[in-house]
């Protein structure tokens, strides 16, 4: 039986700025440590300390809160680009609003569109960055990992786990909310890629 234990980071300072977020490196709020401390503690309740493999997007937002559930587990997180949100190009860090984005289109070729603004990632771009990243965790070969990331990258770690493929993406989204914990497990008999929980949020409380 092995374990995926997917994070993605509490409150930080661009939304509460209502600044357009994706690679701009953004911390936690006061709020937002707080609610990663609580992460930490469940985590810690399910992973026994000093075992399994900790991953996380190198953002200043994922790196903190995984840097809070190192101190509790006892185990030092790897940083991954690959699991950075979706890049908004010379959007990050304006305001909201000030950068039009082309939408993406109720039909047609959804996966390959790309929103106009010079430097961003189509869906396509960061589904593919993220299942390499979900690659590299599972070849690691813990029977528990945990992996720290954001709201908009989640889907494409649950959709890389149970091997959905990467032209199915186009209108695919697993709701999580920030400072949510999701459980995914792959059964030790049958090799089924499991959905255990999805978008905890009992802990934030």
């Amino acid at each position: 039986m092995r374990s995926l234990h997917l994070v993605t980071h509490p409150e930080a300072t661009h939304v509460v700025e209502r600044l357009v977020g994706g690679w701009y490196d953004s911390d936690l709020t006061a709020r937002g440590a707080e609610q990663a401390e609580r992460i930490a503690a469940v985590i810690t309740a399910r992973v026994p300390s000093n075992e399994g493999a900790l991953f996380s997007s190198d953002l200043r937002r994922a790196r903190r809160t995984a840097e809070l559930i190192s101190a509790a587990l006892g185990v030092e997180p790897v940083l991954d680009a690959g699991l950075r949100e979706q890049s908004y190009g010379v959007a990050e860090g304006l305001p909201v609003g000030t950068v039009g984005f082309a939408p993406l289109p109720a039909v047609g070729d959804r996966l390959r569109h790309h929103d106009g603004v010079s430097g961003s990632e189509t869906r396509l771009d960061l589904a593919t960055r993220v299942y390499a990243a979900v690659g590299r965790v599972i070849d690691h070969g813990a029977e528990d990992s945990v992996v720290v990331t954001h709201g908009g990258t989640a889907t494409f770690v649950i959709a890389a786990w149970v091997g959905m493929p990467l032209e199915s993406l186009g209108s695919v989204k697993f709701k999580v909310s920030p400072g949510s914990i999701s459980v995914l497990r792959q059964d030790g008999v049958a090799g089924d890629r499991q959905v255990i929980s999805l978008n905890e949020l009992g802990h934030l409380c």
